[in-house]
């Protein structure tokens, strides 16, 4: 997809080469849709774990449906054994995905191009006990170490600088499970990447969103137009809002997570305020568009597995749900790139590795928690 809404422009002067890592920063090609489909997960796993119980007699024939409309991707013959020890510590890691292909539906959201990048990524570390969680999104434009992956059977190099989108791809959900493994030194337990237009459809199952705008948004290219005040958003719109960038803040990617962390919560909050056994229509709706949406690994490729792993979350709220970008600081010589800031990274891996809460200290200073677009949304 050519990306109509781009980030402060790349000098086209300039062509530093790091650690001979130079063709890993794409010119030209700006992608930054897909935020949208990591909000359905929470709707994703309700609806599957919902529509089986109330299915009673008829849920032999709905678990063949719903579970023939999985995608599962054993991510652990990929990536082998040389990954972060498992600590069984009671706590949880899920890496929520976002790729951009524009393949089949999602073609009347740009061209599809011939290639994939997550352009967004959360860890979410759901704590010991099940009724807390935190959130960590990891910018698409962030420079990493890219290790080595496999592509169709072949290798793919390490990159000592490659933009983090990059890695999916270079070898799919694996390598990206991998390169953010590698950054934090923390086993992903699972993973889950919803599409673009089962994100849309799933919010208009749901019946919408409510928002309330603390200012106008007008983004034209976003197809997004709203005045101050309360909305109940429909799937278009949402779409549209988690996507939006120069509708709010300075126009940056950082703003935008922001936007769509707050909208996360909004997401959370419609969700527990509907009731599904209510609407069997509603339910089996959001049952079967959720898992044609919905790609995970193998692991939870299947309705009784997903629905476990739902009722598993389901003391999480957005009130129990800490949000926090990656620290990061603008690149010095690339404005339109950021650069992990060391020091506070390492805070947010020590505190998940242990369990705890992740300290003020390791964001406070750093380019996304400076922006305040997030304070848009309510």
């Amino acid at each position: 997809m050519a990306d109509d809404q781009q980030n402060t422009p790349v000098n086209p002067g300039r062509h530093r080469a790091r650690g001979g890592a130079a063709s890993s920063r794409p010119s030209g090609r700006r992608r930054k849709r897909p935020s949208a489909r990591r909000r359905a997960t929470h709707v994703t796993v309700w609806s599957v774990a919902s529509v089986l119980i109330l299915g009673g007699a008829g849920a032999g024939y709905l678990y063949f449906k719903l579970n023939g409309n999985l995608t599962g991707v054993d991510v652990n013959a990929a990536l082998g054994s040389n990954r972060p020890k498992n600590v069984d510590n009671g706590s949880m890691d899920i890496l929520v995905l976002g790729s951009d292909s524009r393949a089949g539906k999602n073609a009347k959201y740009g061209k599809d191009e011939g290639t994939s990048r997550s352009d967004t990524a959360m860890i979410v570390h759901v704590y010991k006990g099940r009724k807390k969680a935190s959130v960590v999104s990891i910018p698409r434009d962030t420079l990493v170490h890219r290790p080595s992956c496999l592509k169709d059977g072949k290798k793919t190099p390490a990159v000592q600088e490659a933009m983090f989108n990059s890695a999916y791809e270079a070898g799919g959900p694996a390598c990206t499970i991998k390169t953010v493994e590698a950054m934090s030194g923390i086993r992903m337990d699972h993973f889950l990447e919803v599409d673009f237009s089962g994100f849309q459809q799933l919010i208009d199952d749901l019946g919408g969103v409510d928002i309330t705008t603390t200012q106008a948004i007008h983004d034209p290219k976003s197809h997004l137009d709203l005045e101050p005040g309360p909305h109940t958003l429909n799937g278009e719109q949402s779409l549209g809002l988690v996507r939006t960038r120069h509708g709010v803040g300075d126009g940056s990617d950082l703003g935008r997570i922001k936007l769509q962390q707050a909208f996360v919560k909004a997401l959370l909050d419609q969700i527990k305020s509907v009731d599904l056994f209510g609407n069997p229509k509603k339910l089996y709706d959001l049952a079967n568009t959720s898992t044609k949406a919905l790609t995970t690994d193998s692991e939870l490729a299947s309705v009784n597995k997903l629905s476990g792993f739902a009722k598993s979350l389901q003391g999480i709220g957005s009130g129990n749900m800490k949000m926090t970008t990656l620290p990061v600081q603008y690149d010095p010589n690339d404005p339109a790139r950021v650069l992990p800031m060391e020091a506070k990274t390492k805070l947010i891996w020590k505190a998940l590795k242990a369990d705890k809460p992740i300290p003020a200290a390791a964001s406070k200073g750093s380019a996304g928690d400076a922006n305040d677009a997030g304070n848009v949304v309510k």
